[in-house]
């Protein structure tokens, strides 16, 4: 990406008092030990060690070719399956390491969902776009899915607007309904983690909004990884930020505190937009 000519203002955020040092922290949902990965022979990923807290959102930046999407794709082995790619190191969930040869992958993705950078949904109606998964579980009985549909449309934030249009095609919604029936059809298998790739990059302000809504009221119940380009929208949402450059974790820590008082001056000059 070129160089940006004009600075970015630091986000404003207000900042909030430390906890106490009794206070306990969150349990880690996801711990990565020595996380190394290859296309081929280019390393995108060099030596990841993170923990990331479950019941909280946790915001991925970098400059474009950091290794961002890169490193999400490896919460749910969804990276296996480009040929190229090899891996070393732990990847730790829930206390099992998820690279381990007798861990399926299929089980992983039923617990680690994921939402995409563009809306993909089926080319179906929106109520057989949600019931997909749980149909593919075995839930048969049309009772239970339409519960499942109602609930997930509901706590997607789109059940008003769709409710008495569930028999149309998924492909009449607009990209911002689009993109929330997507996390719907994700919250349907009832995950424990949801992984977000950049889920309002093709969205209007007003849709990104909403989104953003969505996911800080989605932490209650889930954990949430989110790769953003948009430092701002890292630092509404989220409660801790990973910088990534070249495929190495530079800082990690709350977004106050990486935003206002960065430990490291890569840090502070990609939040001024110095480069990215």
């Amino acid at each position: 990406m070129a160089v940006q000519t004009q600075l970015y203002a630091v986000p404003a955020i207000e900042k909030k008092e430390s906890k106490n040092k009794n206070e306990v922290e969150k349990e880690s949902i996801f711990e990565t030990k020595s996380l190394n990965l290859w296309y081929g022979e280019t390393q995108a990923l060099k030596n990841i060690d993170l923990k990331i807290p479950e019941k909280s959102i946790t915001a991925i930046i970098g400059p474009s070719g950091c290794g961002k999407s890169t490193f999400i794709k490896t919460l749910n082995r969804m990276v296996e399956l480009i040929p190229s790619v090899q891996t070393k190191g732990d990847i730790h969930y829930k206390g099992s390491n998820i690279l381990s040869k007798d861990y399926s992958a299929e089980a992983l993705r039923t617990d680690v969902g994921m939402v995409f950078q563009k809306p993909n949904p089926f080319p179906k109606s929106i109520y057989d776009n949600v019931a997909y998964g749980p149909r593919i579980h075995g839930i048969k009985k049309k009772s239970i899915l339409d519960d499942i549909v109602e609930k997930s449309l509901k706590d997607a934030f789109i059940w008003d607007e769709v409710k008495d249009r569930l028999k149309e095609n998924a492909f009449g919604l607009s990209g911002g309904q689009q993109q929330r029936l997507c996390i719907a059809r994700c919250l349907a298998i009832e995950p424990e983690v949801i992984l977000m790739d950049e889920p309002t990059s093709a969205l209007d302000p007003i849709s990104t909004t909403k989104v953003e809504e969505l996911i800080q009221s989605l932490k209650k119940q889930y954990s949430i990884v989110i790769v953003t380009h948009n430092m701002q929208q890292a630092a509404r949402i989220s409660d801790q930020t990973a910088f990534f450059l070249n495929g190495e974790v530079v800082e990690f820590g709350k977004t106050d505190e990486l935003f206002t008082e960065p430990k490291d001056s890569r840090t502070m000059d990609y939040i001024n937009g110095r480069f990215g």
